[in-house]
């Protein structure tokens, strides 16, 4: 990590001895590699999910989140991808990191120890005051969603 500068330390736990660290696979990844941790293969069937072991635990710095989302390689050659992308994990979470994925290809895709898996981005956490209203101000755009500006 060269040519970026840390901004905060994760510590990590491995739970398994044989796990590894998540690691930056360049100078300018912004996503640390997750590798998969599984004594046996797991096969995800077509259309099937699977909750893939990292045998890591983490303690993220209080103010800032652990994002996981897919590596972009899985997705575009077997149609694999992280299920609740980017999926959060909280500072205060001290159990293992689990990776759900899911298999949108149509073979069925063996995941092994050691196989990257997904990528892990550590980004600034801001809480917001919910504050109830009885109305909210007017946009151009309204209540038009999901499509309503265009293509």
């Amino acid at each position: 990590m060269d040519s970026l500068k840390a901004v905060t330390e994760i510590r990590v736990l491995k739970l398994d001895p044989g796990a590894r660290l998540p690691e930056y696979a360049t100078d300018g990844a912004a996503g640390a590699d997750i590798r998969a941790r599984t004594p046996l293969p797991i096969v995800i069937p077509p259309l099937g999910r699977a909750r893939i072991p990292t045998g890591l635990a983490l303690e993220i710095t209080p103010g800032y989140e652990a994002q996981v989302r897919p590596r972009s390689g899985l997705a575009a050659k077997w149609g694999v991808t992280v299920l609740n992308s980017p999926g959060t994990i909280d500072s205060d979470y001290r159990g293992e990191l689990g990776i759900i994925l899911v298999n949108l290809g149509q073979e069925p895709f063996s995941v092994h120890d050691g196989d990257r898996i997904a990528q892990l981005v550590i980004a600034p956490v801001c809480r917001a005051r919910m504050v109830e209203a009885a109305s909210l101000s007017g946009t151009e755009r309204g209540e038009g969603g999901f499509g309503s500006t265009g293509i």
